[in-house]
């Protein structure tokens, strides 16, 4: 891999360490294999001088540019889910927990009633009947998301 798109790559990945510059373990600093742009590998160091090597946390986690808590979190995820557990997740909601299936039948009922009626109208009635603050483009996005799992064979 061309050295100049291991970045972009890492980028798409989500595992590229937007702290590398912390990282000050000499490993990194000299050793081309060592690359502190790659979150999966220093996270994975730092794990194994603590647990092969005896450091203490507090070291590794300076030594790569983490918190005791962040090395913790890294401990934690390693345990659970191998070196795969290592690559950062999505952060935020996974699915529109707010635009439950009642939500988009209401919606739906209220679209049937008044074609015209669009998203921006539509989140106060959310929020009025239902009590939950809906944007209006999260609307949108579930309606169309719906739309295609209707239309797919």
């Amino acid at each position: 891999m061309a050295s100049d798109a291991k970045p972009r790559i890492l980028q798409q990945q989500g595992s590229f360490n937007l702290r590398s510059q912390a990282v000050g373990d000499p490993l990194f600093l000299k050793e081309p294999f060592f690359d502190p742009r790659d979150l999966v590998q220093v996270k994975y160091e730092m794990l194994r001088r603590v647990q092969s090597e005896g450091h203490s946390v507090t070291q590794a986690a300076s030594a790569f540019g983490f918190s005791r808590p962040s090395f913790y979190q890294a401990l934690s995820a390693f345990e659970q889910g191998g070196l795969g557990g290592l690559i950062p997740q999505k952060r935020g909601p996974k699915a529109a927990h707010k635009l439950t299936a009642e939500v988009l039948r209401f919606v739906r009922e209220r679209q049937a009633a008044d074609s015209e009626l669009r998203a921006p109208a539509l989140a106060p009635l959310i929020a009025r009947h239902f009590g939950v603050v809906v944007h209006p483009r999260s609307i949108e996005r579930a309606l169309a998301h719906s739309q295609k799992k209707r239309q797919a064979p």
